[in-house]
């Protein structure tokens, strides 16, 4: 077993590559630096498994806490939207537990968008599910119509950080990762251009970077912690700027 590999993650390559060449050939592209979810071609994410290829980022725990609150806020027979979904494991994961819940999905890379149909499909609720290709920096993405939330994961690293991070992340979709100058340019923009497409007790929730805290609470925002005490989702309802 390699040092690159932990014993869990090594399992796993080994079930989904039993012969030894493919193993030995899968186990080379690791070395290299691809991540062990595009070799393995899905990660599991919620309850829920998901086709990733480098089209996608690759689904992280982390994002799991924007799921459990839809799944207990929403209200029933609610529509919420998800922009930049992705793999679309947000949204699917939301509607996989939630059946009276229908969703939009919004990506601008139609490679992405495809690839959340698949996971759609593959998690049985393609047919509660809209995806469309659009611009979220657009401010127009959602037209006119309103949401009992929206959720993004949006990109968030800043420009200028993204050729520092790991090997393995640069290897995940650029247009995924760049949040801007700052790292906050989808925030300006989802919390000024989106918030007319909720409905009177809708509500904004979206990932943040671990240092990002202060900034969007500075912006209206509250913002709560992931399980490793991290800042990590930012909570917005434009009739009610209060905690979760």
């Amino acid at each position: 077993m390699s040092e690159a590999l932990s014993y869990r993650d090594e399992q796993l390559l080994r079930k989904r590559f039993p012969d030894p060449d493919d193993y030995a050939e899968a186990y080379r592209k690791i070395a290299e630096g691809e991540p062990l979810a595009y070799v393995l071609g899905e990660w599991y994410f919620y309850d829920e498994v998901y086709t990733v290829s480098p089209a996608c980022l690759i689904p992280r725990p982390e994002t799991e806490h924007l799921v459990e609150k839809l799944i207990t806020s929403l209200p029933h027979g609610g529509i919420f939207a998800d922009l930049c979904t992705g793999s679309g494991c947000i949204a699917i994961s939301v509607l996989a537990h939630r059946p009276d819940l229908t969703a939009i999905a919004i990506d601008l890379s139609e490679d992405a968008l495809r690839l959340a149909q698949q996971n759609a499909v593959r998690n049985g609720v393609a047919d509660r599910i809209d995806f469309r290709h659009a611009d979220v920096l657009s401010g127009t993405a959602l037209a006119e119509v309103r949401y009992d939330a929206i959720v993004s994961n949006p990109p968030y690293i800043a420009t200028a950080v993204i050729d520092t991070l790991d090997s393995g992340v640069r290897r995940e979709p650029h247009m995924a990762l760049d949040g801007g100058e700052d790292g906050l340019s989808f925030y300006r923009i989802l919390l000024t251009a989106y918030p007319k497409n909720l409905k009177n007790d809708g509500f904004l929730l979206m990932e943040i970077g671990y240092d990002q805290g202060d900034s969007l609470r500075s912006m209206g925002c509250t913002v709560t912690k992931d399980y490793s005490g991290h800042d990590r989702v930012a909570y917005y309802r434009p009739t009610e700027r209060n905690a979760l």
